[in-house]
């Protein structure tokens, strides 16, 4: 049993009934620093992670129907929907995985992947557990497809999240690993405490999700990375258990209707969504509905979950892919979890230099001006470039939120 929230932001409310000192950090020691945040709770056992929602209604037959995204779950009280953490409780839904994370890690921005947004620079990443999508492929199914609660085992408030964020030194913090959709009320509350701190808000997400949450969710994000996981229905209807339609609505709205910098991510898979044909569809669509310069990131899958048949996409694939993507008129097109320097950099679609030369997640060449020109021709670059570049590089930096009586 929840108690109703009587201030408008979940963060505020959370944070008065649950929290009740300040984060400590702990010492740490070179060359590898880790930093260790430490939170005193009334109990990690007995702490409430029950928050309200609103995007739902009551039906007919007494069940409640969940209307953040397409799946229109209807539950009765004690039932959770497919994504496993929205569930009907007292005649209402309720998200169950509120300030609870399976995890924190400082990673380079690149591997979320966004090639065009702070480049070089660190990014603080966590998810929760559960998806809404079924895809037979997951790479992180160890969290998505996650029904066991242990596994949820740090515990942060937005606010503690967006300070140790600061304190690492990262311009952003990432939603990622599973669907930050699924965690709405807890996404944005971050996402607003980032803010307050002048830190950026990065959702990684499938961009399955109804309109009015969208554009509330939205609202609060300064970059995404959707993934396009396929441009069939008959794809996405059997391999992800989702429909095309909602989510290249998705990508409209973002070039449409906002000011968010987002990436495209398409995960190739031998034999499913990899050939010519579906890749030339996919990227003429690009091009006539959002534009040259939304980035295109095409990766190479690994078996994985229940695609333990297939094999590893080929290289050739990859740079097959970002051929036909290029000669369709799409200006920034990257291959991904394989080493191509040349599929991971980025040249001015009007001089043809390279302008960003990377080595996996390393930055090696940098030819932009501070406001993200060319500077051989003066062609502007499209993204959100700062000044110079980061210099995180490749680190992969695990971070704890420990809890303590």
């Amino acid at each position: 049993m929840f108690l109703k929230p009587t201030v408008r932001c979940y963060r505020h409310w959370w944070a008065s009934h649950q929290w009740h000192t300040e984060g400590v950090r702990l010492p740490h020691s070179p060359p590898t620093p880790r930093v260790v945040y430490c939170v005193r709770a009334r109990s990690l056992k007995n702490m409430s992670s029950t928050v309200p929602t609103k995007y739902w209604h009551t039906l007919e037959d007494g069940r409640v129907q969940c209307d953040l995204c397409p799946r229109f779950c209807r539950l009765s009280d004690g039932q959770r929907g497919l994504c496993f953490v929205r569930a009907a409780e007292n005649g209402k839904v309720v998200l169950t995985t509120y300030g609870r994370s399976s995890g924190f890690c400082v990673d380079p921005i690149e591997k979320k992947p966004l090639n065009h947004f702070l480049p070089g620079t660190p990014i603080l990443s966590f998810g929760t557990a559960g998806c809404n999508l079924a895809c037979k492929f997951c790479q992180n199914w160890d969290i998505s497809k996650s029904r066991e609660w242990d596994r949820l085992n740090d515990a942060a408030s937005p606010d503690l999240i967006a300070r140790a964020a600061k304190d690492l030194g990262c311009s952003s913090v990432a939603f990622t690993y599973n669907d930050p959709v699924i965690f709405h009320e807890y996404a944005i509350d971050v996402a607003d405490a980032c803010r307050a701190l002048g830190l950026k808000a990065v959702a990684v997400t499938a961009g399955y999700v109804n309109p009015e949450p969208r554009a509330e969710f939205y609202r609060h994000m300064d970059a995404a990375n959707v993934d396009l996981k396929g441009f069939t229905e008959d794809f996405y209807y059997k391999i992800c258990g989702a429909h095309l339609a909602n989510v290249l609505e998705t990508l409209e709205y973002l070039k449409k209707e906002t000011s968010v910098w987002f990436e495209i991510t398409t995960l190739l898979i031998p034999g499913e969504n990899d050939s010519a044909a579906e890749i030339d569809a996919m990227t003429r669509w690009v091009m006539e509905h959002l534009g040259p310069d939304v980035p295109h990131h095409f990766s190479a899958f690994h078996p994985d979950w229940k695609m333990l048949d297939k094999e590893r996409t080929p290289p050739e694939t990859l740079q097959r892919a970002r051929d036909i993507a290029i000669k369709n008129g799409l200006r920034y097109v990257y291959t991904g979890n394989i080493h191509d320097e040349t599929g991971g950099s980025t040249y001015c679609h009007h001089c043809k230099k390279k302008l960003i030369g990377r080595d996996w997640y390393v930055l090696k060449e940098w030819h932009l001006t501070d406001t993200g020109a060319c500077e051989f021709c003066g062609t502007p670059c499209a993204g959100v470039f700062n000044g110079p570049p980061g210099d995180w590089g490749a680190k992969r930096q695990p971070v704890r939120l420990a809890n303590y009586e």
